[in-house]
């Protein structure tokens, strides 16, 4: 009989610390709103900073926990660096993650 469960496909200690920090990653609305942005193309940070409307130092903050993750590709051009979504299977999580809360959200009965 096949296994199929989360616990069968996934080493307690290893994979999920993986998942844990990834998920940490993603646990930051600004982070969550750089990710989408970026999911246009490739972006510098003055545009981000403009897009978004949040500070040059906040944006380099976040770009750089985005950058340990591995959630985001970094170009330098001349004096310019550029940014870019390392995957674009992060759009379909995100995607994923909206419908999941919009569903338990319509679903809770108590606060």
């Amino acid at each position: 009989m096949p296994k199929t469960g989360l616990k069968e496909k996934f080493q307690p200690n290893e994979e999920l610390s993986t998942i844990a920090f990834l998920a940490k990653s993603l646990s930051d609305e600004n982070r969550l709103r750089i990710l989408l942005f970026l999911s246009q193309g490739k972006q510098s940070v003055s545009r981000i900073v403009e897009e978004l409307k949040l500070s040059q130092p906040l944006v380099s903050h976040h770009l750089k926990e985005l950058k340990t993750s591995l959630l985001v590709k970094v170009e330098r051009n001349g004096p310019f660096i550029y940014y870019e979504m390392a995957d674009q299977r992060i759009v379909t999580i995100l995607k994923d993650l909206q419908t999941l809360a919009d569903d338990l959200l319509a679903n809770r009965k108590t606060f």
